[in-house]
């Protein structure tokens, strides 16, 4: 019998989309050159490998964590210890490697709390990691010698003699250290994810029972998933404590761990590159928009409840299913009703946004004036026209969206059908 040697082909489709993530990281601050916006896509790096590394427990584990933010705040702590050692000449460690600390000493954490959380699964181990969290937030505040109380500890990033030119103190400088670590990390993550270990992580998620009676240990699954999470949670955390030169109570708080959920939900648990566009958004809401209105929370609040009642699959599967569509070439039959419902959700929204802008001056703003500027506009938050108009605005888009979204509705319904009668005359033949 003779045999043959058969090599897999290279998945094109796969390297050109690691490319373009490669190239895009590199170029965003040639384009986007404001110093906020250097801060910005720093932060939204961040937030990338954190959700991600949420999203290892969460999305691939199945494991619901209300305390993901002890891994990435412990190794942030540590991480800032590092660099203060460093300036003191204790230890030598160059900058670019502090991250790594902070993932080490996550991964230490994992250890010792994933050994308890994983004794668990489904709604105990939630609880179990809600308490450790406060556990651990209160035990900061607790030992201020180590963790420097209410104030936290700070540190100096600018230490020892510049590497070829690269010193750390411009922000820029930062973000690229931070994009390296982001790839480096995501590249990782992917490829944990088609381990046997990530593999057998999915199953014992979908079917512990089963996965049980073919012969693996599901605690020691999660709990192995757990330290590699909070390995990479950590990493964030070094991050941080680079970009910051601050860590606090905060970076370990039930506040952190709530955004990393709400960030993995919105981008979509279920796809790698969900917990992506949930840290690009979330951070757009907690950083850019912020600084425009008080009100962030309140916006960030409405789209994550709409995005649970019509997207439970997050931004991802939005897009994945758009994709579909215009796959099978269909797309053009979506563009007017897609072009109606959006000017339609424009107008509800610009209703939406005045009402609350107006609402919030009232009650936090009127110190300092009766007027509040929305959409370049001055409106008076006292006077009855301003309210009228606003009334009037909502309640059209309200209307409007509500005839253009059965339009909508319909002509989707229409093209999914379609889609699936291709489908099967496929199969059939």
């Amino acid at each position: 019998m003779s045999r043959t040697l058969r090599f897999a082909p290279y998945n094109v489709g796969r390297w050109l989309v690691w490319g373009l993530t490669a190239i895009l990281f590199a170029i965003l601050p040639l384009v986007f050159t404001k110093g906020f916006a250097i801060t910005l896509l720093s932060q939204m790096g961040i937030m990338i490998v954190f959700a991600l590394s949420y999203n290892m427990i969460f999305g691939q584990g199945g494991m619901l964590s209300f305390g993901h933010a002890v891994y990435s705040g412990l190794g942030a702590f540590f991480a800032i210890h590092a660099m203060n050692w460093v300036g003191d000449g204790l230890v030598w460690i160059p900058i670019s490697l502090i991250p790594l600390v902070g993932g080490v000493f996550g991964a230490v954490f994992g250890v010792i709390f994933g050994y308890v959380t994983t004794k668990k699964s489904g709604v105990p181990f939630a609880m179990i990691t809600l308490g450790i969290g406060e556990m651990v937030f209160a035990a900061v505040l607790m030992f201020p010698g180590f963790f420097g109380g209410e104030g936290g500890i700070s540190t100096d990033r600018v230490v020892g003699e510049p590497f070829l030119g690269i010193s750390y103190g411009p922000a820029v400088q930062v973000y690229y250290l931070i994009a390296v670590w982001c790839f480096v990390s995501m590249l990782a993550m992917f490829a944990f994810s088609r381990t046997p270990l990530g593999r057998i992580s999915n199953a014992v998620r979908d079917n512990p029972e089963r996965a049980e009676f073919i012969g693996y240990n599901t605690q020691r699954v999660r709990f192995l998933v757990v330290v590699a999470s909070a390995f990479f949670a950590g990493i964030a955390g070094g991050l941080s404590a680079i970009n910051f030169e601050i860590v606090t109570a905060e970076n370990v708080s039930a506040l952190r761990s709530g955004g990393v959920l709400l960030a993995t939900f919105i981008g979509g648990a279920m796809f790698f590159f969900g917990p992506v566009l949930g840290a690009v958004i979330f951070i757009y809401f907690a950083v850019a928009l912020s600084e425009f209105t008080d009100a962030w929370q309140f916006y960030l609040g409405v789209f994550f409840v709409l995005t649970v009642m019509y997207a439970p699959g997050g931004v991802a599967s939005l897009i994945l299913m758009n994709l579909r569509v215009a796959r099978f070439g269909l797309f053009n039959r979506l563009w007017t009703p897609y072009a109606k419902v959006l000017a339609a959700s424009a107008v509800l929204l610009a209703g939406v946004i005045m009402v609350v802008e107006m609402s919030y001056h009232l009650t936090l703003g009127m110190s300092m004036s009766d007027t509040v500027s929305v959409f370049g506009i001055d409106l008076d938050a006292r006077g009855a026209m301003a309210w009228i108009a606003a009334a009037l605005i909502l309640a059209a888009g309200g209307w409007l969206f509500s005839l253009t979204r059965r339009h909508f509705m319909d002509a989707w319904g229409g093209v999914q059908t379609m889609i699936e009668d291709r489908i099967k005359r496929e199969q059939g033949a």
